[in-house]
């Protein structure tokens, strides 16, 4: 029994006759007899009684019938799903994110492409970078975004292996609060903030050691009064004067998006410079559909855009 089988006897059913079925289906009346008669061999019965030219359907025909319909109804949506992952119009999605981009950029973004992406299915969440590393490499997710700052990426970690990544490097900047001093300053160096009350992220990240020893080369001191998991709820303290910090390009674009007319923050190039890096992460065994691999290039772009603009910013400023 084979699908083109089913589909004539379907028809056959549905018309009461092999002559319409024929037409029907663009075929001649003995291919579509013949086609009756295998069928009729392969199930061991026969599944209509001959009276002359009419064919009338035994029981088990109808039951045949209800399992025929669903078969081919199902291989045609099957079809069309394919059909729409491969125009790019059907899918799903499964993202995890940090903190800071998930607040606004990320979804902000993935409204905008799963508008264009036509009937797509999205799962947006948010993780620790850890945690994000942990379930990519476990295959549970499609794409990830993380920070490097808390991410072992020796070959020691046997996790390595599980997962691909594209790194997207660049310089940190420097929040102060409006009223500030330095506020408008194109460039704001480590010795410009001695005494300073600064925030940073927890001590075993990265950019907190990093921003620790500009303080150290330029001779003063790093005065840390908070620190946070991530990035953007410091910039409440900074609007509050209680504090200044070195922060990713995305945080500042973050809170740029979210407060447009009404900035109490200012943001400048910080020197020396603070290198933060972000990682797009995939499953190395769980091959990406069309869907993430677009999703994926659109992402970087924009990530990438946001690390030029800044530096386009900063650098017509001077």
């Amino acid at each position: 029994m084979n699908l083109q089988q089913l589909i004539v006897f379907r028809e056959v059913m549905e018309t009461g006759s092999v002559s319409a079925a024929a037409r029907n289906l663009n075929r001649t009346q003995p291919a579509i007899s013949a086609s009756l008669k295998t069928l009729e061999e392969n199930v061991g019965m026969e599944l209509f009684r001959r009276e002359g030219r009419r064919l009338l359907p035994v029981p088990e025909a109808h039951y045949l019938l209800s399992e025929a319909i669903e078969i081919i109804d199902r291989l045609h949506t099957a079809e069309a799903n394919l059909a729409g992952m491969r125009n790019r119009a059907r899918g799903s999605l499964r993202i995890v994110a940090m903190p800071g981009p998930s607040v606004f950029l990320l979804p902000d973004f993935v409204s905008r492409f799963k508008a264009d992406a036509g009937d797509l299915n999205i799962t947006l969440s948010t993780r620790s970078s850890p945690q994000i590393i942990n379930l990519v490499a476990a295959q549970s997710f499609d794409v990830g975004f993380c920070d490097i700052g808390f991410l072992d990426t020796t070959e020691d970690n046997p996790q390595v292996g599980l997962f691909q990544s594209e790194i997207i490097m660049c310089n940190c900047l420097c929040a102060l609060p409006l009223d500030h001093p330095l506020a408008g300053r194109p460039v704001v160096h480590a010795r410009d903030l001695d005494g300073e009350k600064m925030g940073a992220l927890a001590a075993s990240h990265s950019t907190h050691r990093s921003t620790k020893k500009a303080f150290e080369q330029e001779g003063v001191q790093f005065d840390l009064s908070v620190e946070a998991q991530y990035f953007v709820p410091l910039l409440h303290f900074v609007e509050a004067g209680q504090i200044c910090t070195v922060l990713d390009p995305l945080s500042a674009e973050t809170y740029r998006r979210m407060n447009q007319g009404k900035m109490r923050v200012s943001f400048a190039r910080f020197e020396p410079s603070v290198p933060f890096g972000y990682s797009i992460v995939t499953p190395k065994y769980h091959p990406q559909s069309l869907i993430t691999q677009e999703f994926v290039s659109k992402w970087s772009d924009y990530v990438n855009g946001v690390i030029a603009a800044e530096k386009v910013l900063k650098q017509s400023a001077t």
